[in-house]
């Protein structure tokens, strides 16, 4: 009898030895399951950053459009200028100066508009984080999750 139980007590247990043969599955699931789960974050970057990028392309082209629409009416503010100072001229007079008012008008139109754009998309794009912070809070969440479970 007391062989028995030391044959017994010698032998690991048949359960045991099934959980040592599972362990190394287990660390392939885990490694395959960080793979996916670092795989979906990068995915997420990507978006976000792309988001990012089209954002401030979009602000980009509108700041050209609102400093192109500005230079127009420098370039007509200038001409209006001119024809201010011919005005004074004694040829013309009446004529001269209506143009002049009406240069001086469209020249003051087109640099107000553009300012205005120029500045609206200025303090857009000066709020925008260039942190992608969606991501940034799920690899945190991430860091947390691996540090309770390691």
């Amino acid at each position: 009898m007391a062989d028995l139980e030391r044959s017994t007590a010698a032998a690991p247990a048949p359960h045991a030895a099934t959980e040592l043969e599972q362990l190394p599955s287990l660390f392939g699931r885990l490694g395959d399951d960080v793979m996916k789960l670092l795989d979906t974050k990068l995915s997420l970057l990507k978006v976000e950053l792309s988001e990012d990028v089209n954002a401030y392309v979009r602000g980009a082209v509108l700041i050209g459009v609102g400093g192109f629409i500005a230079a127009v009416g420098f370039a007509l503010l200038n001409i209006a200028l001119a024809l201010a100072i011919s005005a004074f001229m004694p040829l013309d007079w009446q004529q001269a100066s209506r143009y002049a008012v009406g240069f001086v008008l469209t020249g003051v139109l087109y640099l107000i508009v553009g300012g205005i754009i120029v500045m609206v998309m200025k303090n857009r794009l000066a709020h925008r984080d260039l942190v992608p912070g969606r991501s940034v809070e799920e690899l945190r969440k991430d860091k947390e999750w691996l540090k309770k479970e390691i």
